[in-house]
């Protein structure tokens, strides 16, 4: 069985109807029902319960911890952001989504101001550049998200290990969309897709892209998971 945490801000969908039109649940809710099977238990945490909801106990009893971040990156506490860093030294999984990019704890395990280019919605093609990696089995050579808002390079990331998704934007914009790193006995994802107005966690590759990295971020990795509420992404 692997433990996952979705932690996510959650202050978009609280505060404007537009975003909650989108999630109505939440984001990590969202996540929490694709992700959730036989053999992956999902519970969720936000910026708004007691510690973040990143207690001593949960992190303790999380294989692998989801992260979507935006508007309050600055509010997380950096004792609970210290407290998530030696788990993930010790072997616990971090899937980094979107905006995370800018969250204290994924500048604070790759050192570097995590810095990129943006601008608003755009088609996005995004590439698979790794098939032999794990988190790319079972994905197309490629797949479209028709509304994404637009991450382009450069980003100021330290060299990852494996490059596994490139996208590329209508507007002519390429970005490293899927990388991947090893701090300690943890192993990192960040995975661009993901804008909190746009309901691309209901992309079905998307999805299948997370879940991937869920089973190669687990510290016991050695499973056959079994999801039969998991959409086939086969013809």
């Amino acid at each position: 069985m692997i433990r996952v945490t979705v932690w996510n801000e959650f202050v978009h969908e609280r505060e404007h109807e537009e975003i909650r039109a989108v999630y109505p649940d939440g984001i990590h809710n969202c996540i929490k029902e694709f992700l959730e099977c036989d053999d992956i238990v999902v519970r969720t945490a936000n910026l708004f319960e007691f510690e973040h909801g990143l207690t001593q106990e949960v992190l303790d009893n999380t294989d692998v911890l989801i992260w979507w971040g935006h508007m309050a990156h600055h509010l997380v506490s950096d004792e609970v952001v210290a407290r998530v860093q030696k788990r993930i030294w010790e072997g616990m999984g971090l899937i980094v989504l979107h905006s995370g990019h800018h969250s204290k704890i994924f500048r604070t395990m790759l050192g570097t101001t995590c810095n990129l280019k943006w601008r608003d919605d755009d088609r996005e093609r995004i590439w698979v550049v790794k098939p032999s990696h794990p988190i790319a089995q079972g994905i197309p050579e490629h797949f479209e998200i028709e509304k994404e808002e637009m991450y382009g390079e450069p980003f100021d990331i330290p060299t990852p290990e494996d490059v596994v998704f490139m996208g590329w934007f209508a507007g002519g914009e390429v970005f490293r969309s899927g990388v991947t790193y090893t701090r300690g006995n943890g192993r990192i994802f960040y995975f661009q897709p993901g804008h909190e107005s746009n309901p691309v966690y209901r992309h079905p590759v998307v999805q299948q892209v997370i879940r991937n990295a869920v089973v190669w971020a687990c510290p016991t990795k050695k499973y056959e998971i079994s999801c039969p509420n998991f959409p086939s992404l086969e013809k």
